[in-house]
């Protein structure tokens, strides 16, 4: 068997910790752990192999270092140049492993769900491997415990042909309205759809090509067109771009007519709000939740969460408070669903609190804005040991840079020398420069820019040891 990890996903409803550049599944929201690290580790039983990933191309870096620090490997990685939902991801995991001459089950989980119970787990795993050896298209369904508006649902039927214990899926639901849920729950025959798969990879291409074959062949083709870097094989953006976005359940499982749930009775939350959250957590006596430096008085089962600043809160019930460096949510716990809406509204207006954290990772390390004013900007910058950021230059800033801990190697033109603490260097417009740290703890910087244009985009990237493609900055390239 086989883990096919689904990692592309954004989680805008718990912005504003989650952005589209650092998303909820590498966040450490129920534990030490992220919720990535702990969807690999609970994989990390005999009988499983080690896990195809697949995630969005800008989190390459961030899921190998994630990787990294729990000691797990993965056979492969495809990486997408941008999200088409759930069904073609899948899709082209399994043509890969069709390619590769393999024809295992595939088991397919989200990157960012909690199971509480691992022995639960894996005896649901043990009856869904009966069904899936027998040709089935597994779904693990969440029995129905409360009238839940925020998941989808699934009725079930028995069929005596299945296995004891495993029922014939007789309808997809979407989110109901709570009165429509109380009688899903009342009635018994109900399950919430919990978004995880085991079906052989041959079984899952046959279904998909008999029900989407526009998924199918746009998939085939963009594998063909795709480039292997080592375990990762890049996604071809042009043909991935005509590709479908659509789901396995609307494009494969609402359709065929082997589709089939196992209970799955494992403590499952997919961690997809902020009430969510709430609800995975140890409460206070007031059945508060609070993280960081945060103070309640006369407050009842909130979630407050502080990231740095002092959060205080006073008299209120029912609500969610997410603070970070440069934004924060304040909410009704009933309306957290609504997040999203205003996470596209917050896009609709260009504002770049969606897409990263003033914190921004890379690679080698990592930069946080401190500061910033019309012709001017201060950042802190961390380089990992060994780490070295591109070969550069910038047409519209100069910079200065001061060790505040560490080593760095500075190359400027054709000068290439070192710094230690509380040294500095100038790096003067249209310099061809690059920073490295050669030694063995984290180089600690602050950069001082200071120029006509500060953005981002204002590199030209001669040389990456990391493959990431050539950047060219011109005048017109890079107007806001």
């Amino acid at each position: 068997m086989i883990p096919v990890i689904l990692s592309g996903g954004s989680g805008s409803r718990l912005w504003p910790l989650s952005r589209k550049q650092y998303p909820k599944q590498f966040l450490a929201l129920t534990g030490e752990q992220t919720l990535f690290q702990q969807t690999l580790q609970r994989l990390n039983f005999e009988g499983m192999q080690p896990a195809v990933l697949v995630a969005n191309q800008d989190h390459r870096f961030i899921v190998q270092e994630q990787l990294d620090a729990v000691g797990l490997e993965t056979q492969s990685m495809l990486l997408e140049p941008f999200g088409r939902n759930t069904a073609p991801a899948v899709a082209i995991a399994a043509m890969q492993l069709l390619a590769e001459g393999r024809d295992e089950l595939m088991l397919v989980l989200p990157a960012d769900h909690v199971l509480r119970d691992q022995r639960a787990f894996q005896q649901a795993l043990a009856l869904a491997t009966i069904a899936a050896e027998k040709g089935e298209m597994v779904l693990f369904g969440v029995p129905a415990e409360r009238p839940e508006t925020g998941y989808g649902y699934i009725r079930s039927k028995t069929d005596g042909a299945l296995p004891e214990g495993i029922s014939r899926v007789a309808q997809f639901v979407e989110k109901p309205n709570e009165a429509t849920a109380q009688q899903y729950v009342a009635s018994g025959d109900y399950f919430w759809n919990s978004g995880m798969f085991l079906f052989r990879a041959s079984r899952f291409l046959e279904e998909l090509k008999l029900h989407d074959v526009d998924i199918y062949d746009t998939c085939l083709l963009a594998l063909e067109r795709s480039k292997r870097d080592g375990i990762a094989v890049n996604i071809d953006s042009a043909t991935f771009a005509c590709c479908p976005d659509n789901s396995i359940d609307y494009a494969v499982m609402e359709k065929t007519a082997r589709a089939c749930v196992v209970p799955l009775t494992a403590g499952w939350n997919d961690v997809g709000s902020w009430s969510s959250i709430w609800e995975v957590h140890d409460k206070d006596k007031n059945g508060n939740v609070t993280k960081g430096d945060v103070v309640v008085q006369d407050s009842h089962n909130c979630l407050v969460h502080g990231n740095g600043k002092l959060v205080s809160v006073i008299g209120l019930d029912d609500v969610v408070v997410v603070e970070t460096k440069d934004a924060m949510m304040i909410a009704h716990k009933d309306r957290v669903q609504d997040v999203k809406k205003l996470v596209n509204k917050l896009d609709a207006d260009g504002r770049s609190e969606t897409q990263n954290h003033c914190a921004v990772y890379r690679p080698w390390g990592s930069y946080d804005s401190v500061d910033m004013g019309g012709r001017f900007q201060v950042k802190h910058i961390t380089v990992k040991p060994g780490a070295q950021l591109s070969l550069q230059m910038h047409h519209h800033r100069a910079e200065h840079w001061i060790v505040v801990s560490g080593t760095a190697q500075v190359t400027c033109d054709d000068k290439v020398f070192l710094l230690t603490e509380n040294q500095s260097t100038y790096i003067p417009i249209a310099s061809v420069h690059r920073l490295a740290n050669p030694g063995k703890i984290p180089l600690e910087i602050i950069e001082v820019q200071s120029g006509s244009y500060l953005g981002e985009d204002d590199i030209e990237r001669l040389d990456d040891v990391y493959g990431r493609a050539p950047q060219s900055a011109t005048v017109h390239s890079i107007a806001r």
